[in-house]
């Protein structure tokens, strides 16, 4: 349950086209990637912390990747 808060969901992603090194070369810049989950649709990627997951937030919210 911890981890839970560390972990980021981003939604309505092109999967067609955007595979899981985009995901983590896109959001690696808000800190150190522990894990990254691509499924149709949408991803789940995983902070070693909150502090982390709270910045991928703030700055990629409403973030729009090839395309969407």
């Amino acid at each position: 349950p911890r981890s839970m808060n560390s972990r980021v969901f981003i939604g309505n992603l092109n999967t067609l086209v955007v595979k899981k090194s985009d995901v983590e070369a896109i959001f690696s810049k808000y800190g150190k990637i522990v894990g990254c989950s691509v499924h149709k649709g949408f991803a789940f990627v995983q902070y070693v912390n909150e502090r982390n997951a709270r910045a991928a937030v703030a700055g990629g919210g409403g973030r729009v990747i090839a395309g969407q």
